[in-house]
């Protein structure tokens, strides 16, 4: 078993964090350890690391076609956990949360998913399609486990928000819009009104994702939530640079790390 820090002793700040998500695999797993120490040094808090799956309800066509590409380079939910500790070997020091579909884990089991979790490292985890209201054995197992379980509320939560902000760990996954994650135009500043009442209740820091993809949309949402989370923007990113990554990897990725750095400051 990897001796690990818990999630608050890694995490070295509450406010105006910087969470990125990538999908492991994408679209190989050497490369989804370079672009995460990319990231660190472009200063992310937290890293949320995907695991692709075939059938993602909440994903919209650009983190699609990432999941695609990771799983026709042979990612799967055992490899992706199995990817924590090199990315700790290589020098990425920030909490990683596996942010996964419900199906993967339930055909695993609950038992070895998170072995799986603490024996390798994870800090968090985060199921986007497993309710609230039928979470509580598997919030239990996270926290026998030593693993953050990360909690999802959104716009239409309406009186169940209360409920789902007093019992969050790590960060409140605030998800500013409905539909689909991807890149958006305008954001409503009726969200602002939605963060706040959620931070009326929330332990944790509240960190605001969906379509978060412009430097507008985070100066809109920075004096109100104490995070971004960013992963159709970045996979963009890291999309661009594919045929390069092929011919020439090294000026690909510093050509992706440059873009980066643009779009976090």
């Amino acid at each position: 078993m990897i001796t690990k820090t818990s999630f608050q002793g890694k995490l070295t700040k509450t406010k105006d964090l910087f969470i990125p998500f990538v999908v492991a695999g994408d679209p190989t797993p050497e490369l989804t350890i370079e672009f995460a120490l990319r990231l660190q040094e472009a200063g992310a808090d937290v890293l949320e690391l995907g695991v692709p799956y075939s059938d993602p309800l909440a994903d919209g066509p650009t983190i699609q076609r990432a999941a695609k590409r990771a799983l026709d380079s042979g990612m799967s939910l055992r490899k992706a956990i199995e990817l924590v500790p090199q990315l700790r070997k290589r020098g990425v020091e920030i909490p990683v949360v596996i942010f996964t579909y419900y199906n993967p884990v339930m055909q695993l089991g609950h038992d070895e998913f998170f072995a799986m979790l603490s024996e390798n490292g994870a800090e968090g985890v985060l199921v986007p399609d497993l309710p609230f209201e039928e979470s509580e054995d598997f919030r239990k197992q996270a926290e026998e486990n030593d693993v953050e379980f990360i909690s999802l509320v959104a716009p239409n939560s309406d009186q169940r928000i209360q409920r789902i902000a007093e019992k969050a760990k790590g960060f409140l996954y605030c998800v500013s819009t409905l539909g689909v994650t991807g890149e958006r135009n305008e954001m409503s500043k009726e969200v602002l009104t939605f963060i706040e009442k959620v931070k009326e209740y929330s332990p944790v820091p509240v960190a605001v994702g969906f379509g978060i993809s412009t430097n507008e949309h985070v100066k809109l949402v920075r004096g109100h939530a104490d995070g971004v989370i960013i992963g159709s923007k970045i996979i963009r990113l890291i999309e661009n640079e594919l045929d390069g990554l092929e011919k020439e990897q090294t000026a690909a990725l510093d050509r992706f790390t440059k873009e980066l750095h643009e779009l976090v400051k």
